[in-house]
């Protein structure tokens, strides 16, 4: 079994805050093998029906693990009420440390009649981050953006073409079918195609309706059912409110690099393919690092500057930049941003920056750094 100290660090640190800790991500992102890693918990698989048995009663089953006990309860929505299990442990059994999964947001599906408000913490299992690679294994990062982040897909020799498109039926029939009861699977499958198609521009939904034969409403309620379930993340524009900065179109980015090959029809990586894929892997490490998608944003001028992202820290937003290679980095992009936005923080994220380095650019200062040095760089500590 792989170790994953970058992710058991994240779960012993949620722990530390609450007793109940929810650990959320995509299918097959390794929250299984993560949970029955850790030491000293019992495991339980909620599809099992003997274990949903033993909570149809929540009080005896937590007083039973007694005091200072400790469970895994994997599938909790396989559950007839799962929050009132969850809610039970956390105001009744303080001290016995219960870790949920599930494939959404806690109390995006109408399984959950409670959202656990104060009761509980929450720990998002990303795709494979930069620890993680050195955790399984360093291969190229054309092999990480080509195979995914799931780390089935990413061991596997060949492309898992064919794995790819099991997940997806899985997908709609364990999360999307169970969960939020939509119909139309033909329609919200095409969606999907042309979301993971287009991954990382901006996004209308009105462009979406006719190919996908739905009204644009359902447009949006589909898009709300991907980034609930971590499948697609909304990037919303940062703007101080002029009429020079575009304020209201997102963009939206698939959760991962291999479905976007897929998508697009790609089994080998040219060089224009990099950056695009590249971006997306600084974002998969924002996710990691700051365990939210909310404070990320991207900045694009109606005259056409832009920058990749902004983490949108109150009166001092951190400028970033995606490049392949550090030498294709263009300044004028986050030049115009701090004329309009000034601060000091400015990082380019580059794959071919081993050791970080500082560069001016007349009076900016921008710092280079590489996925690993990417925590340092915001200010934070690594898990």
């Amino acid at each position: 079994m792989v170790k994953r100290p970058f992710w058991g660090g994240k779960i012993r640190a949620a722990f530390r805050r609450r007793s109940v800790v929810w650990l959320m991500g995509v299918r097959r992102v390794g929250k299984t093998v993560l949970a029955r890693s850790l030491p000293g918990f019992e495991y339980l698989d909620c599809e099992l029906p003997r274990v949903r048995r033993r909570l149809d009663d929540p009080e005896g089953f937590l007083d039973g693990l007694g005091r200072k006990g400790a469970v895994v309860l994997d599938e909790i929505h396989r559950l007839q009420d799962p929050a009132a299990v969850l809610k039970i442990a956390a105001d009744h059994f303080p001290d016995v440390r219960v870790l949920a999964t599930g494939s959404s947001t806690l109390g995006a599906s109408s399984r959950f009649k409670d959202t656990l408000a104060g009761r509980k913490t929450e720990v998002w299992l990303t795709p494979m981050c930069h620890a993680d690679q050195e955790a399984f294994g360093n291969r190229t990062l054309p092999h990480r953006m080509l195979h995914g982040g799931l780390p089935g897909f990413f061991l596997s020799r060949a492309v898992p073409d064919a794995d790819m498109q099991e997940w997806m039926d899985a997908f709609w029939a364990k999360d999307v079918l169970e969960l939020f009861r939509l119909e139309r699977r033909a329609s919200f499958q095409r969606f999907v195609e042309l979301v993971f198609a287009g991954s990382g521009g901006l996004f209308e939904a009105t462009r979406f309706a006719r190919p996908c034969e739905v009204s644009r409403q359902t447009i949006m309620n589909y898009l709300a059912v991907l980034e609930a379930t971590f499948v697609a993340h909304v990037v919303r524009p940062f703007s101080g409110g002029t009429t020079a900065e575009i304020i209201a179109a997102p963009r939206v980015y698939a959760f991962d690099t291999g479905f976007v090959c897929q998508h697009r029809g790609w089994r080998e990586l040219r060089r224009e393919d990099l950056d695009a894929l590249y971006e997306h892997l600084v974002l998969n490490e924002l996710h990691a690092l700051l365990g939210s998608r909310t404070s990320i944003r991207y900045w694009r001028a109606k005259a056409g500057p832009e920058v990749d992202f902004i983490l949108d820290r109150p009166g001092r937003p951190v400028a970033i930049e995606c490049k392949w290679s550090a030498g294709g980095f263009d300044p004028g992009g986050i030049q115009a941003f701090r004329r309009r936005h000034p601060g000091p923080s400015n990082l380019v994220v580059a794959a071919d920056v081993d050791q970080p380095y500082e560069r001016r650019y007349g009076p900016l200062r921008v710092r280079f750094v590489g996925l690993g040095d990417l925590a340092r760089g915001l200010g934070r500590r690594a898990s």
